[in-house]
């Protein structure tokens, strides 16, 4: 039996028997999203919650202070930073940087991995955001929300974690590019619907990761999804270059994008460096 079949038996199997360890999210930020839903916090409350935290606080300080934000006073207190970002953002910041913890391993390849795989995933989100602020500018009245779509790119890759410590648990045998590269392709969107739901996340979020990469699912209208793949096109992530006009042109129906060749202006590269600041 080779390397990269034993790899794909064992993943699903665990999936299988639902046996797959599925990382938690740390509990800051279980505490951090909690407070956030609750319709009577407080920003003073919350700035109390981050604070117990010191990775956190640094982090909010200067995501509240990066050019996201774009105010030339800088904050010095987790309180007026919380006030600055807000109560709604607040919540997926502290997910995206308990999130960015959890790609951390012991095994030297297996780290630079994870490092690459989180790299990737604030690219491709720092597109979407850059985008999302745009349309919103554009169509005030639509539904879709920043918030939700921070989340949505941030965790549209989540699936890769439990591949890659399966794989850490077994280096000699599956600590190669080739084996982990197909079992991330195979297996990496239904594991990461699966932390979604661990995560109790809405059904949208699960939906989301499971078909941001299948291009047979293609919504009328503009839609989250439409974001995330805008980034996956501007990092080449979709290499066919017939692919990556086809969504262009689609995104430029849906005002996505003003034209097509939005994304190489000097417009789209000052707010993709705002939105990658945050990170």
């Amino acid at each position: 039996m080779g390397a990269e079949n034993a790899l794909y038996i064992i993943l699903i199997e665990k999936i299988r028997q639902d046996a797959l360890v599925l990382p938690t999210l740390p509990e800051v930020a279980l505490k951090v999203r909690q407070a956030a839903d609750d319709p009577d916090i407080s920003l003073m409350k919350m700035s109390e919650i981050i604070s117990h935290d010191a990775a956190l606080s640094l982090g909010v300080l200067k995501v509240a202070n990066s050019a996201a934000f774009g105010r030339e006073v800088k904050v010095e207190s987790v309180a007026k930073a919380v006030t600055r970002i807000g109560l709604r953002q607040i919540k997926n910041i502290a997910t995206a940087m308990a999130i960015e913890q959890m790609f951390v391993s012991n095994n030297h390849f297996i780290s630079d991995y994870m490092q690459k795989s989180w790299r990737k995933t604030v690219d491709v989100a720092s597109v979407a955001i850059a985008l999302m602020t745009l349309y919103l500018q554009k169509n005030k009245q639509s539904e879709l929300t920043l918030e939700t779509l921070t989340l949505a790119a941030l965790i549209h890759n989540i699936g890769v974690l439990p591949i890659l410590t399966e794989a850490e648990g077994h280096p000699e045998v599956f600590a190669n590019p080739a084996f982990l590269n197909k079992a991330i392709i195979k297996f990496s969107n239904e594991i990461a619907a699966e932390m979604t739901k661990a995560w109790e996340f809405s059904e949208d979020y699960s939906e989301l990761v499971m078909t941001w990469n299948d291009l047979s699912v293609l919504p009328k209208n503009a839609h989250y999804i439409d974001f995330i793949r805008a980034g996956a096109v501007y990092h080449s992530i979709f290499k066919n270059e017939s692919t990556q006009e086809f969504l262009l042109r689609s995104y430029v129906d849906k005002g996505i994008l003003p034209n097509l060749n939005f994304m190489a202006s000097e417009d789209f590269s000052d707010r993709l460096a705002k939105a990658k600041s945050m990170f």
